[in-house]
């Protein structure tokens, strides 16, 4: 399969799903348009309805699982319109509502509070027995594979150093500390809708890292950012405030909330950091300013060690 068999037959499907009575015809006269067409999946929308194709290696099973969690949890992760993934030549493929994306070009309009808080309902509600891990120290490891891959680079350096002074579970090396709380395992802004759109209700979208395990992972990169001193103190303290407020689990409820947060911010500013050096290198241009400030925190980070950081952007 490739994709020029996939994206027709992932838009055939969307359309049917719209409009099952009369597919491939559309009566609504909507466009169909392209969300996402990425190596971990291809996104469809057709109206109100949107059809993912998953990552070619996903665990049918796994993602059944996380697919169920998600219709298990209306007003905290938007529920899939069918619970049961589909195959779509050869990939598993879930329906979902639309939903109004966080819009770029507003950042102080950024809903801190609404992913902080969903957030907190996500850590504090039961995870489903046979859940398996969050997927965020495997994708943290796969952006060092791809990092290493891309050939020599300057920037790479610190960031490899930095990666190797963590602890094995935060390089999927080691189960994590935590294996019971139900984590989102890739939160950030992108990863936020109102349903329905475009002044509903915010809600979690994408479950393909969804799992079991420490919760300072899903807060670890608004934390990544403000200690690299790109996300303003303000918004960082908006962030971790409504988290506190609605009661989660990840942070202490008063106090320095960096002894539990460091590890995951250090990982999170280390993927970020290898991600940029990775593209950097395949593009053979110099890395921008944000891309500078993450390498460089990477350096800074392995001068001090993890008992003594408040943030490692000082």
């Amino acid at each position: 399969m490739t994709a020029d068999t996939l994206l027709p037959a992932l838009t055939a499907a969307v359309r049917h799903a719209a409009h099952p009575a009369t597919a491939p015809a559309c009566p609504c006269g909507a466009e169909d348009a392209l969300l996402a067409d990425r190596d971990d999946g291809t996104v469809v929308r057709h109206g109100d309805i949107v059809a993912k194709a998953h990552a070619p290696d996903t665990d049918p099973a796994a993602l059944a699982l996380r697919v169920s969690v998600a219709a298990s949890l209306p007003g905290i992760l938007l529920p899939p319109l069918n619970p049961t993934p589909a195959d779509l030549l050869g990939r598993r493929m879930t329906l979902w509502p639309y939903g109004g994306p966080v819009d770029p070009d507003t950042p102080d309009a950024a809903p801190w509070e609404a992913a902080a808080t969903l957030l907190a309902h996500l850590h504090r509600a039961p995870a489903p027995e046979g859940l398996p891990p969050m997927r965020g120290p495997v994708k943290a490891a796969r952006a060092i594979a791809r990092l290493r891959a891309a050939g020599p680079h300057p920037g790479a350096v610190p960031v490899l150093r930095a990666w190797a002074a963590l602890p094995g579970w935060a390089r999927a090396e080691a189960p994590m500390p935590d294996a019971k709380t139900l984590c989102h395992g890739d939160l950030h802004l992108g990863q936020l809708v109102r349903h329905p759109a475009p002044d509903g209700p915010w809600a979690l979208i994408d479950v393909d890292d969804l799992g079991v395990g420490d919760p300072t992972w899903d807060l670890a990169r608004p934390a990544a950012w403000y200690a690299c001193g790109l996300l303003p103190p303000d918004e960082w303290l908006r962030f971790l405030s409504a988290y506190r407020g609605a009661g989660g689990p990840a942070v202490p409820a008063a106090g320095d909330p960096w002894p539990a947060l460091d590890v995951a911010a250090r990982a999170l500013t280390v993927q970020t950091a290898a991600l940029a050096v990775a593209k950097s290198a395949a593009a053979d241009r110099p890395l921008d300013e944000v891309q500078r400030a993450v390498v460089d925190a990477c350096d800074r980070m392995s001068a001090v060690p993890p008992e003594l950081t408040q943030g490692f952007a000082t």
